[in-house]
């Protein structure tokens, strides 16, 4: 990206190999004179990477195997965290999935960077923290999951907070299942989703309503609003991508062509809205209409423990992550049944006796206590005992 003049954003994006990441470099690739990318972090796929690098040239560069160095690579191999908080990066595109982006982003937050966050397990994880040290720093976090950009795009221009914040979600491809053709649903099948382009968990968790439940907690603390004036609405035409209710009744909504590109390319560029020929555009002539219809929590008890927790907080939600990222590994191995998820989860979350006002160290033992209760409820049985 030679071609980038002086004033482009300088950007390092943690998960470059995934598909938010891919997104995000696509973004950059498009607009060449708005950014340039000074680092990339990735994880086991270093034949992306290398490909990556090769296109961009990054100053700065990690992956977790350190032994398996690039091919005729200059870029200069740091640490996850000094890459974060390296004096030349702009904004942080935190992309990972799991608890991996959690200590980049305390890092980021305390080097007062700008931080585009897609990693929504740091702040369900780590909400108070995180907040209480972006206060500190003056650092930002821009939202890029489709729901809060569109809630953070809402409420600019408010002056006072809204009523309520309604998160929309297609409800993913198993929305009109019964029971027992949940209990059949196939790994290619949960990997299909109706409306998005995106990682294997994050296509899995919105296939059980998990993730929406992860992004109640996320836009609890990204927007300080108590839970119990923070909806879900499903919808299946995934176009109107989140809601704000004002004082007076009013409602405001953020619409678009479902593709993450563009709340990517947003909370790169805010407030500047940049025009970009490569995004698709809305065929209104195409919408036959739009539906909502309210959560099913019976079949989709996902839903249901993920608000659970995040009611409870303290230690509850990190536990909620570890056991669904363990759960979900496990079923897209195919060791468990897609049912089995909520039921392993719900295993764990009962056993956690949890910790009052948790530091950093208490939330990461937290996570690994879930990680190992689950390993061992899922062994031999099918999850079949609750």
């Amino acid at each position: 990206m030679s071609g980038t003049n002086g004033s482009a954003q300088k950007i390092a994006v943690l998960g470059s190999t995934g598909s938010i990441g891919q997104q995000t470099l696509d973004i950059v690739r498009s607009l060449p004179d708005k950014f340039r990318i000074v680092g990339l972090a990735a994880g086991e796929n270093l034949a992306l990477l290398e490909k990556q690098v090769q296109e961009f040239a990054p100053r700065l560069i990690y992956y977790q195997n350190s032994d398996n160095r690039l091919k005729a690579s200059r870029s200069k191999f740091v640490p996850l965290e000094e890459l974060a908080t390296h004096p030349e990066v702009d904004i942080v595109v935190v992309a990972t999935a799991g608890k991996s982006g959690l200590s980049s982003v305390l890092a980021a937050i305390q080097a007062n960077k700008k931080i585009a966050l897609a990693n929504k397990e740091t702040l369900v994880m780590a909400g108070q923290i995180i907040q209480a040290e972006l206060k500190k720093s003056g650092a930002r976090i821009l939202p890029v999951d489709s729901e809060h950009s569109a809630i953070w795009q809402c409420l600019n221009g408010e002056m006072q907070k809204p009523e309520r914040l309604i998160l929309t979600a297609s409800g993913g491809p198993f929305l009109r299942y019964s029971p027992a053709q949940l209990a059949e649903v196939t790994v290619a099948q949960a990997l299909k989703h109706p409306s998005w382009q995106m990682g294997e968990k994050v296509t899995i968790d919105s296939a059980t309503l998990m993730n929406k439940g992860l992004e109640v907690i996320e836009a609890h603390w990204l927007f300080d609003m108590p839970y119990e004036k923070i909806e879900v609405l499903i919808h299946p035409q995934s176009i109107i991508h989140s809601m704000i209710e004002l004082a007076d009744g009013s409602f405001k909504a953020q619409l678009s062509y479902p593709d993450m590109r563009l709340p990517i390319q947003y909370a790169l560029s805010c407030p500047e809205r940049l025009t970009n020929p490569t995004l698709p555009k809305l065929d209104w002539s195409k919408v036959s209409g739009l539906m909502f219809e309210g959560p099913n929590y019976e079949l989709f008890p996902c839903l249901k423990l993920a608000l659970e927790a995040g009611r409870l907080g303290r230690t509850f939600p990190a536990v909620l992550c570890a056991a669904d990222e363990v759960a979900v590994n496990l079923f897209l191995r195919e060791d468990i049944r897609f049912t089995d998820i909520a039921r392993l989860v719900e295993k764990v979350l009962k056993q956690h006796q949890p910790v009052e006002n948790p530091n950093l160290e208490d939330i990461l033992t937290a996570d690994q206590w879930a990680r190992e209760l689950a390993l061992h409820f899922s062994g031999g049985d099918r999850l079949c005992q609750s």
